[in-house]
This record gives structure tokens, C-alpha cells and sequence, in this order.
């Protein structure tokens, strides 16, 4: 893949998934009656931990800042794996599912735990399993569909 082509699908994909990812939580916290402040504030106590929900403004526009860092990494692991093997750009949906998999179970299992979140990390349903669908839909596939077209592209200038 292309410099260019990497790079637009990095940017394209990860602030999809990133914008639609950080929707579903704020959605889906807001039916339990958590503000959206309240949301980024416990992205950013992955860094900060407990001060994270005492903080304000800044600390929200922080948690907002990481989650599409996060983002953008998911994202950048996805095109290098995807350079390596191709077939993750043809099959853009197995690709997707296999992806939020992936990242749901490693932001469940490794990263929250090895930060300074401070909350206990469930998988009770039904919250877990829309959580999962959310990151297959919502995260994985704008990412996967973002670097088929990236490839596509770059293959039809070869």
C-alpha cells in the first residue's frame, strides 16, 4: 500500500470508527443517564484514573483526545496487518468481525486493565454484547472498508 493510500485510509477509517465508537458510548451510557461528560471522563481515567471524574472540560476534551489515539492505533494495526495480508481487504466484513473481536477482548482484557482505570471491567449482557457489535460494526468495519478502498485504489494505479 501506498504512502498516500495508507495514510488517507489511516485518517478516513480511524475517525470513523472513532466518531461512531465514542456515539454508541455516549448513546448507550446516556440510557443509563450518564452526560456525555461523564463518558470522556472515564476514557481519560485510563490515564488518570479516579481524578478523571472530578475533573472538567479539560479533562473531557483529554478523554476525547485519547479515544481517537486509540483509535487511530486500532487503525494503524489493522493497515500494517492488512500490507502484510491482503486477504483482509477482500473480505472487508469477515475481516470486521474477526477486527472487533480483536479489539473489544484486547480493550477488555489487556489495555484496561494494564491502565489506570479504575471502574471493573464486566462482560454482563446485555451491555457486553452490544459493546462487541459496536466494535465489529461500528469500529471494525469503517477501518476495514476504509483500507479495501485504500488498497483498490492503489491497485488500479499499478
Amino acid at each position: 500500500m501506498k504512502h498516500r493510500s495508507m495514510l488517507w485510509a489511516l485518517l478516513i477509517g480511524g475517525s470513523i470508527a472513532g466518531v461512531l465508537d465514542i456515539l454508541f458510548a455516549i448513546v448507550s451510557a446516556g440510557y443509563s443517564g450518564v452526560s456525555p461528560t461523564q463518558v470522556l471522563h472515564a476514557v481519560a481515567s485510563g490515564l488518570l484514573g479516579k481524578a478523571a471524574f472530578s475533573g472538567g472540560m479539560p479533562v473531557a476534551a483529554l478523554g476525547l483526545a485519547l479515544h481517537f489515539l486509540l483509535s487511530f492505533g486500532w487503525a494503524g494495526l489493522f493497515l500494517v496487518a492488512a500490507g502484510r495480508m491482503p486477504v483482509l481487504t477482500r473480505k472487508p466484513l469477515v475481516s470486521a468481525i474477526a477486527f472487533g473481536i480483536l479489539v473489544f477482548v484486547l480493550m477488555r482484557c489487556v489495555v484496561l486493565p494494564l491502565s489506570a482505570f479504575p471502574l471493573p471491567v464486566s462482560f454482563k449482557l446485555p451491555g457486553a454484547a452490544l459493546d462487541l457489535l459496536s466494535h465489529i460494526f461500528l469500529f471494525g468495519l469503517p477501518i476495514a472498508m476504509a483500507a479495501r478502498r485504500a488498497m483498490s485504489a492503489q491497485a488500479q494505479l499499478a
